[in-house]
């Protein structure tokens, strides 16, 4: 179905038309997008759903610069990321993208702050990694590895670690699939925080439909394709949802 444009007062820092990805599989081929149209606009909160297979991660992979589509046109901003050379996209992605994943992907031999740090010389314009981690609430821990923080903290660090260089998108996939409830509610406020405060477009994969709260829209996958969109009247915040 046509996705809703987004409003007229925000610029769409997204815009997807016709998207859709192939994968060989032996002798067969697996489609994991089908002809999606997408707008998502600057500064948006977007949670998106659906079963394993739907389409989610490719979707957030493509938006993302780490793949590209089979057919069809994605813009971010003025640039064209479809058919976009393999440098132009690492530029991209270095310049304009922070990334969260379920697993945290630390370096185990750097201290918090060193892991933060490291981003901030490739960035342009970076926030100071001890702000960085300020925000995420982790000022105290900033001399410890790794291997001395909950999951929490690590995927904590992984958000400062994505916000560093103060990124226009924050794509995160499944950011709080490991954690429990009281954990991953201080994950999803760090990333509440970077959407509202920097004014950072993000886009969170979950399973868990509860984060849909949080979030200005909520695209529904299925089958790799968008099934629906529901746009929320109220936002809640991560304290206010029933996980």
């Amino acid at each position: 179905m046509p996705a809703p444009e987004p409003d007229a007062s925000a610029a769409a820092i997204f815009r997807a038309r016709g998207l859709s990805k192939v994968y060989p599989s032996g002798e067969l081929e697996v489609v994991a997008l089908r002809q999606v149209d997408l707008d998502i606009r600057r500064g948006e909160f977007v949670v998106l759903l659906g079963p394993s297979g739907s389409g989610k991660s490719t979707l957030l992979n493509i938006l993302g610069g780490l793949d590209v589509p089979s057919s069809g046109e994605v813009w971010f901003a003025d640039h064209r990321l479809s058919g976009a050379t393999d440098a132009e996209l690492t530029a991209y992605r270095r310049e304009h993208v922070g990334f969260v994943f379920q697993f945290y992907n630390l370096i185990p031999s750097l201290t918090v702050r060193e892991n933060v740090a490291l981003v901030t010389d490739i960035a342009e314009h970076p926030m100071s990694a001890d702000e960085a981690i300020e925000r995420v609430g982790l000022s105290n821990r900033q001399d410890h590895f790794p291997s001395q923080l909950s999951g929490g903290e690590q995927q904590r660090v992984a958000i400062a670690r994505a916000i560093v260089k103060r990124p226009d998108v924050l794509l995160c996939d499944e950011p709080t699939g490991a954690l429990d409830y009281p954990t991953g509610r201080k994950v999803l406020e760090a990333i509440a925080d970077a959407n509202a405060t920097l004014g950072t477009t993000a886009i969170v994969i979950t399973h868990n439909a509860a984060i849909a709260g949080m979030a200005d829209r909520v695209i529904h996958m299925a089958g790799g394709q968008i099934a629906r969109i529901e746009r929320n009247a109220h936002r809640c915040t991560p304290a206010e949802l029933v996980w």
